[in-house]
């Protein structure tokens, strides 16, 4: 399992919101070996007064905050987020520098989904790649 929650400021997410989440998407397919159909994004648009940051990071800056199951290793971690930057610099055109990442990993047994608890549900996919 794996949810995805973008923060940017909302001209940047109007502009580019399919190419973010086609990038996103792409990246967690290949370095997670990910389900197609499991896509989990959710946008949150911010006004500039809303969103402070050093100007340095563009006016694209753009936070990615992933949150998942443990248990991938730390090159499938690495492979993320390499992954990452290069799709979104490529397909949605925002810059590596424009961009911060953070995955955060827990327990299945903290999870609730589809009216069981993460541990005791049948994934149809591997965790531990």
């Amino acid at each position: 399992m794996a949810q995805v929650t973008i923060y940017a400021r909302r001209q940047c997410i109007e502009a580019r919101r399919a190419a973010i989440s086609d990038a996103i998407h792409g990246a967690v397919m290949e370095a997670l070996a990910y389900p197609a159909e499991k896509r989990f994004h959710r946008f949150i648009a911010l006004d500039a007064e809303d969103f402070i940051y050093p100007d340095d990071r563009g006016e694209n800056y753009t936070i990615i905050e992933i949150s998942m199951f443990d248990g991938r290793t730390e090159s499938a971690k690495r492979a993320l987020i390499e992954e990452l930057f290069a799709r979104l610099d490529a397909e949605a055109g925002i810059p590596p520098h424009s961009v911060e990442i953070t995955i955060t990993e827990t327990p299945r047994v903290n999870w609730g989904i589809r009216g069981v608890n993460g541990a005791d549900l049948a994934l149809g996919y591997k965790v531990d790649v």
